[in-house]
């Protein structure tokens, strides 16, 4: 029978359904005491996945990019010094004091063993990015894979030439585009696939040459969802996508608008299989599970890929696990809990930055170990003999079945996706026990600082020289600068110079996603009840599947 509970938080009630609670008794830990959305948020205020810093490596003093302020409590080496062998995490190995907490021990370790400055893996000319790997000539972006030439973009893959998007897969010479799939030379689409030369427009699937439209499968030169050929679509086209700022606002407004009064699918999933959740492919049985492709059994997880029996965790996949639970960003592991950033690994609790290591606790930054405990060695006999024993100490210290409490997150919570997707203002966010970081990295050094709104407003009337200015962002003030490989996008794609600063427009196009989260609603056509990310006070017109399929097939 499914269990209800009180959050401890929020107070809010919430439901463990059975295949949870079986999940728990054989994973050997207590049934969760917060509700799904703030074990969530628990697991993203772990992770930093935007903010870069300059600071000195602790190991060589030369300057770095790292994710880590300078003001950081950390130790924190440059990559190749992080993943070199000129020291060995064992050395930061200690007891473990059955006289106090472990929380208390953990947070005294991770002050002393070194950490990982960013996570650029096999890439060239990509040193100003969060989380890529083999890429190659790409700019502040998150979340990176096999890209090349992109910018300002997050969850990416397979992308070339890509501009301040998100979560678009093997696309190239987008701008602005979410939830986009093997598309090419498109401005501002949305959760599209398989499209050619479609602009400011929705749910468009094998279209080309698509404006202003939503809904539509396998079009082409529609205007406002009309059918109106070559010569008007390439006229109204040239209205809006003439390099002017102008323009294009007017169009991104007129965007809106279609996006708000067009038939919304309740959610994105395709070829599931018993799912709840959204942006779900080729899974089955997953219930509240949002962004991932061919998984099976999970439950409360966010970006999930080829993985099974994945729990109340956020990012695990590339390549595959398998038995997780409570973790945040896991690759190639089985049966882990309580554990953030592991690669390779199994049978950990309670461990951070692993690295092909096997039945550890409490660890931090090892490689190819077994059977160590807070980084110190022991033999296979010695720590199954120990381990029962911190879990009873835990027990009693009402710790073991809890994720790592705020005070030991490596970042601030508006440094983290936390912000992102459940945002918090700084005091509520200290009150509930986050950290919160006030730092402001140096104005860059720079010719002039000009106001958007005194920019050109033609990309024509752009000179080389707003490489040498900082442009002052019309909503934040922040100052931000043009580098040249986006200012030859811009002019190759005919479009204008932005007028926010990236981490504002990032902030925008994340509004325009639904949240992960679900809600009851029926459906506006045949009534049926339907779970949805559309909120009920909202007021888009949301249809089931069977209807909207009626409807656009």
């Amino acid at each position: 029978m499914p269990e209800k509970r009180k959050c401890k938080i929020t107070g809010q009630e919430f439901e463990i359904l059975d295949k949870e609670i079986a999940f728990c008794k054989n994973m050997g830990v207590p049934l969760p005491e917060l509700s799904p959305e703030e074990r969530m948020r628990e697991l993203m205020a772990s992770r930093n996945e935007w903010k870069l810093y300059r600071r000195k490596c602790d190991a060589t003093g030369e300057e770095i990019i790292s994710a880590y302020h300078p003001d950081s409590p950390f130790k924190v080496y440059k990559n190749e010094v992080w993943w070199g062998d000129s020291w060995e995490a064992l050395d930061y190995g200690r007891d473990f004091d059955f006289s106090r907490p472990f929380f208390e021990q953990f947070a005294e370790l991770q002050k002393v063993v070194p950490r990982e400055g960013t996570s650029i893996f096999n890439c060239e000319n990509c040193d100003f990015n969060s989380h890529i790997r083999e890429s190659k000539n790409c700019y502040l972006n998150s979340l990176v894979a096999r890209c090349e030439d992109t910018h300002y973009s997050y969850w990416v893959v397979n992308d070339k030439d890509v501009m301040d998007s998100v979560c678009t897969n093997n696309s190239t010479l987008c701008y602005e585009c979410l939830d986009c799939d093997n598309c090419y030379s498109c401005v501002v689409l949305q959760n599209s696939k398989d499209c050619h030369e479609c602009h400011f427009s929705f749910s468009l699937k094998n279209c080309k040459n698509c404006l202003f439209s939503s809904n539509l499968v396998g079009k082409e030169y529609w205007v406002f969802n009309k059918f109106v050929g070559k010569e008007k679509f390439e006229k109204e086209k040239s209205k809006y996508l003439n390099g002017s700022w102008k323009s294009y606002r007017e169009a991104f407004d007129k965007y809106i608008d279609l996006k708000k009064n067009s038939i919304q699918r309740f959610v994105n999933n395709n070829n599931c299989e018993n799912v709840t959740g959204d942006q779900l492919y080729n899974s089955r049985n997953c219930n509240n599970v949002f962004e991932g492709n061919d998984n099976e059994d999970a439950f409360n997880a966010i970006s999930l890929a080829e993985s099974k029996d994945v729990y109340n965790s956020y990012s695990a996949g590339w390549p595959g696990c398998e038995v997780v639970y409570y973790c945040c960003v896991s690759r190639g592991s089985q049966n882990i809990a309580f554990c953030t950033y592991t690669w390779f690994s199994s049978d950990l609790h309670y461990c951070d930055s692993m690295n092909a290591s096997h039945n550890c606790f409490g660890c931090i930054g090892l490689r190819q170990k077994k059977n160590c405990i807070l980084n110190k060695q022991y033999t296979k006999a010695e720590y199954e003999a120990l381990m029962p024993k911190i879990i009873e100490h835990m027990m009693k210290t009402n710790e073991w079945g809890k994720f790592f409490p705020p005070y030991l997150s490596p970042f601030a919570y508006n440094e983290s996706p936390a912000q992102d997707y459940y945002p918090l203002k700084k005091e509520v966010a200290v009150k509930m026990g986050f950290k919160w970081l006030d730092y402001e990295a140096p104005i860059p050094i720079v010719e002039k600082v000009i106001k958007a709104s005194q920019l050109p407003d033609n990309i024509k009337g752009i000179p080389d020289d707003i490489l040498n200015w900082a442009i002052e962002c019309e909503s934040t003030k922040k100052p931000f600068k043009i580098v040249p490989q986006e200012l030859k996008f811009y002019r190759s794609m005919n479009l204008p110079i932005p007028h926010r600063h990236p981490e504002k427009r990032h902030a925008d196009r994340m509004a325009l996603r639904n949240p992960h989260k679900l809600w009851n609603r029926n459906c506006a056509n045949c009534g049926t009840a339907i779970r949805t990310t559309y909120s009920p006070d909202r007021p888009e017109t949301v249809y089931c599947e069977q209807c909207y399929l009626k409807e656009v097939y």
